[in-house]
């Protein structure tokens, strides 16, 4: 059974409700996966897989540069297992992806009912960076538990991260910033947030449209005149910056802007300002200067390609492969830079995995 076809059931098994999953892709259909993922690829995602699960926590946790188990880093594991098609009680990881979900999940318990976070056990300024990513994570293993009272407990939990998510927005602007207060908003945690609330309405949770609306108004706001967006609404001084104008388009495609007027004037300037930082390309501006930012933003951009499809897609993913493969540790064989080994490593892998088309939110 298809993983697209086996969630749609278990939404509707485990919720009462026919929604079926709607598609993220502008192009139907997509290359086959090997046109993409060459031998030594392939190679080089085995290896990030395995090392993913050998360094897991025994509470399911994956560890940011301080050591600590963190939620977004655990989520973007378990999404990078996932993408490799290992789903709790399937497949060599399954049993890895379902101790991320477990660890989520009391997080979620420890604090605030559905904040998916540990910024209450070490101090951080991107808890709703974490709470964005670990609702995405709930969303994508939806409906793929064999038992179905632990299928339900993650489903409650996630639309306790929902209610949370809706909750903190600010209504005003419509963004969201690091913490579950309706203060403020920048792109970047705006994005998260959307990205989550996509990935529940697609596994069956209720989201009021005018949530997304505002949330698209938020981002649209930010759009510069070179086609790029700037961090936050109303502070075009701060300028474009090719990772989260990355964010930007993923954002605007996950609502659903894949055609008409508003792709024309927001997305398609966007995907022109990213093939600037073509991988492997000559007009990679100051974004190296940012390191901290490397694969943030070419996890968004990968994201924005895969949905542009033709051939945005077919020019960008050989560039960022080739360049992900040389960026592998010598001696590691995986990857590595200032938020640990575990994050680059996930994100290097939901990224050269892309073309298997087996996440739930990006499937054509």
């Amino acid at each position: 059974m298809q993983r697209r076809t086996f969630l749609r059931q278990s939404a509707i098994l485990g919720s009462g409700t026919a929604l079926a999953l709607t598609s993220f892709a502008v192009d139907p259909v997509p290359q086959p996966a090997e046109d993409f993922i060459t031998p030594e690829t392939d190679q080089a995602i085995q290896r990030g897989l395995a090392y993913l699960a050998s360094s897991q926590s025994k509470d399911g946790a994956y560890s940011d540069r301080n050591g600590f188990g963190n939620v977004a880093v655990t989520a973007l594991a378990g999404l990078a297992l996932l993408a490799g098609g290992h789903q709790p009680g399937r497949g060599q990881y399954g049993q890895a992806v379902s101790r991320c979900a477990d660890y989520i999940l009391a997080r979620g318990k420890a604090g605030k009912s559905g904040y998916l976070q540990n910024a209450d056990q070490f101090p951080t300024h991107g808890a709703m960076y974490q709470h964005g990513f670990g609702a995405l994570f709930l969303a994508e293993v939806c409906g793929t538990f064999p038992d179905p009272d632990r299928q339900k407990t993650m489903r409650d939990m996630l639309e306790k991260a929902v209610a949370l998510t809706v909750k903190s927005q600010n209504k005003r602007e419509g963004g969201w910033r690091y913490e579950p207060q309706p203060t403020t908003g920048d792109v970047s945690v705006t994005v998260a947030q959307l990205m989550a609330l996509r990935a529940a309405k697609n596994a069956g949770v209720f989201i009021d449209k005018s949530v997304i609306d505002k949330c698209v108004e938020y981002i649209k706001a930010c759009r510069m005149p070179d086609g790029g967006y700037c961090y936050q609404r109303g502070q075009p001084a701060t300028g474009s910056g090719f990772p989260r104008s990355a964010a930007a388009i993923v954002g605007l495609f996950s609502a659903g802007i894949y055609d008409g007027e508003d792709h024309k004037k927001y997305i398609e300037p966007g995907l022109k300002y990213l093939l600037k930082f073509l991988p492997n390309g000559r007009m990679r501006g100051n974004f190296d200067l940012r390191q901290d930012h490397y694969y943030y933003g070419q996890y968004y951009a990968a994201l924005a390609m895969w949905t542009a499809g033709g051939n945005y897609w077919s020019e960008w993913f050989p560039a960022i492969r080739n360049e992900l493969l040389t960026r592998r540790n010598g001696n590691t064989n995986v990857w590595d830079d200032l938020h640990g080994n575990a994050y680059a490593t996930a994100m290097a892998c939901i990224i050269l995995q892309l073309p298997n088309n087996y996440l739930p939110i990006m499937q054509k």
